[in-house]
């Protein structure tokens, strides 16, 4: 696991800008963190770096927003009012945890599906790869650790 600090939401942007590039349609990325802690943020700056235009927000209440790009699709979820991987299941959402979609799938609230943290964690998750687990610790307001893992097969 690497470990990386962000001093600002727009530090925090420019790390998802960065990963853009090493992150090539097919992965799946998970987010974890509490509530301000910069995941969405984070999630601006990939979506850039992808090509994405307009404006990208938290689809807590939708679930999922697709977003198009030049040269494919962001797959963006929600799993905050998901509050197990049975939930997941019902709403339709485990295949794009599960099997290959075209783009890119983004989770924010991967541990909903994972039961587990990032860093707690026993075992290699439940999900297809190539997957980057990433958790962010702190606040908008203030510096942020972000702690990541890539699983590939």
């Amino acid at each position: 696991m690497d470990t990386i600090t962000s001093n600002s939401p727009e530090e925090t942007y420019q790390y998802g800008l960065r990963w853009s590039r090493d992150l090539a349609p097919g992965w799946i990325i998970g987010l974890s963190g509490d509530l301000g802690a910069g995941k969405t943020q984070l999630v601006k700056g990939l979506a850039k770096g992808w090509g994405m235009q307009g404006r990208v927000s938290s689809p807590t209440f939708t679930l999922i927003h697709e977003y198009d790009t030049p040269s494919d699709t962001i797959h963006h979820l929600d799993l905050y009012r998901l509050e197990s991987a049975d939930a997941i299941w019902d709403a339709g959402l485990a295949d794009y945890l599960r099997t290959s979609m075209p783009g890119w799938v983004i989770a924010e609230w991967i541990d909903r599906w994972t039961g587990e943290s990032l860093l707690h964690r026993t075992q290699a998750p439940d999900v297809k790869h190539p997957f980057r687990w990433i958790h962010i610790e702190g606040d908008t307001d203030n510096a942020r650790v972000i702690h990541y893992e890539d699983f590939r097969d």
